[in-house]
């Protein structure tokens, strides 16, 4: 991928019902080097997936056909949104696109839901075509860069984490976890036992330049412990430290 402060061809999919906010952010986007595609509904944007995978994704929530919730878990956990024939890391590559979602309204419950189903930022409506340029540079540079240096893979028990190659597997069994999950799941794995609060998660994993709210951390650790532990709600791995944070148990 490109560096996102020279974006070159970094490909944007924007996808709005309303014309005239596509025309706006398409324009902004250009304006600063991106390429840009759109999309009206949520099957014009499976069929805009189908055809070549973005770099990323600005994705209203309120859609018609397939509203934006259920786009966005689509693309998270159904490698089929691929065009048939294409190669399995391709189609695994379509589930970590980054989303940055834009919302109705700035409510809590709208971004939690956002988050809890795949997005990686959200924006609510109305908002500053800058601030949405600003924040896809953002999310590009989260999720494009790993947060810690490649090293060996490491076992914990059945849970298998290589950082080398961004994959985690549960007894051989690969498990599909977004850029920022793996992030997550690896900066804990790195630091066995050593409790972090959120806003020190948010610090080292997201970064200064995120601006979302500790929130985030809760809905990802969620997601992370639906996706690696035997049973979410007793987690073998990712532990809660309550009143404090989160740990690993190696």
């Amino acid at each position: 991928m490109t560096h996102p402060d020279t974006p070159g061809a970094i490909s944007i999919l924007v996808v709005d019902d309303e014309a005239t906010i596509r025309e706006v952010i398409r324009r902004y986007l250009e304006r600063d080097g991106f390429t840009v595609r759109e999309a009206a509904d949520g099957y014009a944007a499976l069929d805009a997936l189908a055809e070549a995978l973005p770099d990323l994704i600005v994705l209203d929530l309120m859609l018609p056909g397939i509203d934006g919730l259920t786009l966005t878990r689509q693309i998270r956990t159904r490698p089929a949104v691929a065009a048939p024939g294409k190669p399995a890391a391709e189609r695994d590559a379509r589930r970590r696109v980054p989303i940055v979602m834009l919302t109705a309204r700035g409510e809590t419950s709208d971004r939690i839901r956002g988050l809890d189903t795949g997005a990686d930022d959200y924006l609510a409506k109305p908002f500053s075509p800058q601030e949405l340029v600003s924040r896809i540079r953002a999310v590009l540079r989260r999720t494009g860069e790993p947060a810690e240096p490649a090293g060996q893979a490491q076992d914990f028990g059945a849970l298998r984490i290589d950082p080398g190659a961004r994959s985690v597997t549960i007894a051989g069994q690969p498990v599909v976890l977004t850029a920022k999950e793996f992030d997550l799941l690896w900066f804990l794995a790195r630091h066995p036992h050593q409790v972090f609060s959120r806003s020190q998660l948010l610090d080292s994993v997201w970064g200064e330049e995120f601006y979302g709210d500790a929130a985030t951390v809760t809905v990802h650790i969620r997601r992370l412990r639906e996706k690696i532990e035997a049973d979410a709600s007793a987690p073998r791995y990712v532990v809660t430290v309550w009143g404090v944070g989160y740990k690993f148990d190696s």
